[in-house]
């Protein structure tokens, strides 16, 4: 088993050696363990379900929230000659049906699922007929409603475990604290479950915080002085564009990146700075999220994000290589109040989120009782305008509203056109014949994708396609929906807009059942969760890597000494203060112990053996403090 795994991870996926940590998780999964793994950002949580599953027979399906994510890990399954699929919004129903039946029948390994998906009678039926190996559940924080990003369709993952009561379920996340973890293993029903976290402290990560008035000129110095690629995180899509302008007329190669780019310009961008071609990325939260550029030596933010949980993840995207790195958090006093006063608006009235309810359903036409898990394009914009609402409220209203279980909006991806032939090839044929303007399409299409298009949906671009054809694309798109409104084939036009999905049946807006003593916590932790930030970012007594480690619940003694504030108290101890207090610490460490060797003695000191460190080690030998044995180990000399 050991070399079938390793061999996995050689061969599929061109690794040499697990991660810290990866290697325990994939063991107890290989158990039949139902696993709780919280790795940090970068730690490989994808690895932890996709060599297992490809150790057994059958197929994984693996619960996710992120849509750009999924189809990102699709494709790369697929590029290396796997069998993976995935359903989320926006797709027909008769997409989700072939789909469904190819991960019964075609010996497909992965089937991606947003949560929403779960409760589907369609999806429900087809699962109970799968050869399931494993529920892996990713974003697992997303169960708990004391988590930062609660999606109530996640409680449903449950439900599913009974139609394969014998299937183990492994939970993922990169952030939870101790009370999320607890939540995550009641709410997946886990029995006799192990548990696998790895330490939130990054040693090769400098954590600091810049109080000043104006940051672009602090984030200018910081960039000339720290070489290398770079992100640098704002609040909106107006001061990406801005920063990345000064940037660029100084000299410094940078882009913007925002959900308001079209899926090309987000694409080519991303392209060029995980090239090095550009070193900034001036970016809203949309952007890093699956992407595993190792290099990264800087992140800055200037804007205070909501939580510690978002900050941690945002930042811990620097030194994924091991080197050393720098997170850096530019705030002013008045961040402090706006992020708190912020908090208080994130959760609008009960009343306000009724009336916005009442508007989506109106600007959709939707009669009450009707469209379940049906998705539009949205654009947040425009429906404010059409009914006078403001942004933000408006923003907020609709995130509680999902948070409620009603809708859910997915930011903007790219969704490309696919098609699948819905008859066999005779009846195709008959049509070839009886409208001979389609029949190039149909041929073109057979000679370029085979017999595929019979069984699943495939990605077509149309501009390629009506150029192979000699034809304008507006022509080629005429004759698809043609062969759609024949019932010869479907046609799925490609998406790029952000998707709103009503994920009930429409409600009476003066009827939603909204769970309001849950709202209220929400709200209450929303505000917690400011204060932690602000208390992070003002705050100098405590290791900046020590806080947070505290904060997701880990104890710990040890101080990360590259951080701001264990720069600024080496800076005001004297060299005799801090030469005494390690000899002293040296002395405390021994005298609890039957002898150590220097390695494990500097190893539980959580210091270098640097020749400064060693030499006070001899000076306590020579003063007959501390003495070494034959086999050089270090005891505490006694005096009788």
């Amino acid at each position: 088993m050991e070399t079938q795994l390793l061999h996995i991870l050689r061969q599929v996926f061109g690794l040499e050696d697990f991660r810290p940590v990866q290697k325990q998780v994939i063991d107890a999964v290989m158990e039949g363990r139902d696993t709780l793994a919280l790795l940090p950002t970068g730690g490989g949580k994808s690895l932890c379900y996709q060599i297992p599953a490809l150790a057994k027979d059958g197929i994984c399906l693996v619960v996710s929230p992120l849509i750009a994510l999924m189809k990102d890990q699709v494709d790369n399954l697929k590029a290396k000659g796997i069998k993976a699929a995935a359903i989320y919004s926006g797709m027909s129903y008769r997409e989700i049906d072939t789909t469904l039946d190819n991960c019964i029948y075609g010996d497909f390994k992965f089937l991606y699922v947003s949560p929403e998906r779960l409760k589907q009678e369609l999806f429900i039926e087809r699962f109970r007929q799968m050869k399931i190996n494993l529920i892996a559940v990713d974003e697992a924080h997303c169960i708990s409603q004391w988590g930062y990003d609660f999606r109530p369709p996640y409680l449903e993952i449950a439900a599913i475990r009974a139609f394969h009561p014998k299937v183990n379920v492994l939970a993922l996340t990169a952030s939870a604290t101790s009370q999320v973890c607890a939540d995550i293993v009641e709410k997946l029903e886990m029995k006799s479950h192990l548990e696998f976290h790895q330490s939130f402290a990054r040693k090769n990560l400098s954590y600091s915080v810049r109080l000043v008035e104006n940051k672009l000129e602090k984030g200018i110095e910081i960039l000339s002085r720290i070489s290398g690629t770079g992100i640098w995180y704002v609040r909106n899509r107006q001061g990406t564009q801005q920063i990345a302008k000064a940037l660029s007329q100084l000299g410094i190669s940078a882009a913007a990146y925002h959900a308001g780019l079209s899926n090309s310009d987000r694409a080519d961008r991303q392209e060029a700075w995980k090239a090095d071609r550009i070193r900034v990325m001036v970016s809203t939260n949309a952007f890093g999220m699956g992407i595993d550029k190792p290099d990264v030596r800087v992140v800055i933010h200037s804007d205070l994000p909501e939580n510690i949980e978002n900050y941690y993840q945002e930042a811990g995207r620097a030194g994924r290589d091991g080197r050393k790195a720098f997170a850096v958090l530019l705030a002013n006093a008045q961040d402090f109040e706006q992020l708190t006063s912020r908090s208080e608006l994130v959760y609008p009235p009960i009343d306000f989120l009724k009336r916005v309810y009442q508007c989506l359903a109106n600007y959709y036409q939707l009669a009450v009782g009707s469209n379940m898990l049906s998705s539009f394009d949205f654009d947040l914009s425009v429906f404010c305008n059409t009914y006078e609402l403001t942004v933000l409220e408006t923003f907020y209203a609709i995130k509680v509203l999902g948070e409620e279980g009603f809708v859910q909006v997915n930011e903007s991806f790219f969704a490309p056109s696919r098609v699948h032939f819905q008859v066999d090839p005779s009846r195709l044929y008959e049509v070839q014949i009886a409208y001979a303007k389609l029949d190039p399409v149909v041929k073109m299409l057979l000679r370029t994708y085979g017999g595929n298009i019979f069984s699943e949906f495939i990605k077509i671009q149309e501009g390629k396609l009506a150029k192979s054809l000699s034809m304008r694309e507006p022509d080629l798109v005429k004759a698809l929906l043609d062969l759609q409104k024949l019932e010869v084939m479907d046609y799925d036009q490609r998406k790029d807009k952000p998707q709103l999905t009503f994920l009930t049946h429409r409600y009476d807006a003066g009827k939603l059942p909204f769970n309001h003593a849950r709202i209220a916590a929400r709200k209450e932790l929303t505000v917690q969760n400011a204060k932690s930030m602000v208390e992070y970012t003002t705050q100098s007594a405590i290791c900046r890597t020590q806080f947070i480690q505290e904060y997701f619940g880990e104890k710990t003694d040890s101080e990360c000494g590259i951080c701001d504030v264990c720069i600024e108290k080496k800076k005001n101890q004297a060299p005799e203060t801090r030469e005494e207090r390690l000899k002293m610490r040296i002395i405390e460490t021994l005298e609890g112990s039957e002898g150590l060797t220097e390695e494990d003695l500097f190893s539980k000191l959580g210091k270098p053996r640097s020749d400064s460190n060693l030499r006070l080690l001899r000076q306590l030998i020579d003063q007959g403090q501390v003495s070494k044995s034959f086999d050089d180990t270090l005891l505490l000399t006694t005096h009788e």
